[in-house]
C-alpha cells in the first residue's frame, strides 16, 4: 500500500454519496481559488520576477503531490495554474474587489462542502485529519481521470483499502 493509497482511503471513507462528491468538484476549486487571491498580494521580487505566497504554497503542495504520484501532480499543475492565474487576475483588480471575490468564493465553496457532507451524513474528513484538505484535490483528480479511463486501479485499490 502506497502513501497515496492510504491518504485516498482515508478520504474515501468520508465521501461515498455522489451528491457529496459533486459538491466537492465545485467547492474545492472555489476554496483553492479564493485562498490564492490574498496570497497573491504577499509578494517579493526575486531576480526581476515577482514571487507570491500563492506561488510558494503551490510549489510546496505540488512537491508533496510529486512525492505521492508524479502523473497526478502533472495533471493538477494544469488545474492549479488556471486557478492561480484567475486569482492573480482578481487580486490585480484591487483590494476591495479582491476581498469581495475572496469572500464570495470562500464562503460559497465551504457552503457547498457542508451541504455535500449533509448529504453524506458524515462530517468532513479534515475534521479528523486537517491534512486531508490537501488530499481533496488529488482525490478529485483521480476521480476525474478514472472517468476518462486512467488511474482506475489506484481508485479501486484505495476503495478496497477504505472498505477494510
Amino acid at each position: 500500500m502506497t502513501p497515496l493509497e492510504q491518504q485516498m482511503a482515508f478520504y474515501i471513507r468520508y465521501h461515498h454519496d455522489p451528491r457529496n462528491k459533486a459538491t466537492h468538484f465545485v467547492g474545492v476549486p472555489l476554496i483553492t481559488f479564493s485562498l490564492f487571491i490574498p496570497l497573491s498580494w504577499l509578494a517579493v521580487e526575486v531576480s526581476g520576477v515577482q514571487v507570491t505566497a500563492a506561488h510558494l504554497l503551490v510549489a510546496v503542495v505540488l512537491a508533496y503531490y510529486l512525492y505521492l504520484d508524479a502523473g497526478l501532480a502533472l495533471a493538477l499543475v494544469l488545474v492549479v495554474a488556471a486557478l492561480l492565474y484567475a486569482a492573480q487576475s482578481v487580486a490585480g483588480l484591487g483590494y476591495a474587489t479582491g476581498w469581495a471575490v475572496f469572500a464570495a468564493a470562500f464562503v460559497g465553496g465551504w457552503i457547498l462542502q457542508l451541504v455535500g457532507h449533509w448529504f453524506e451524513g458524515r462530517r468532513p474528513a479534515l475534521v479528523d485529519n486537517i491534512w486531508q484538505i490537501f488530499v481533496a484535490p488529488l482525490f478529485l483528480m483521480v476521480e476525474a481521470l478514472a472517468l476518462l479511463g486512467w488511474k482506475r486501479n489506484l481508485l479501486r485499490r484505495a476503495e478496497e483499502l477504505a472498505a477494510s
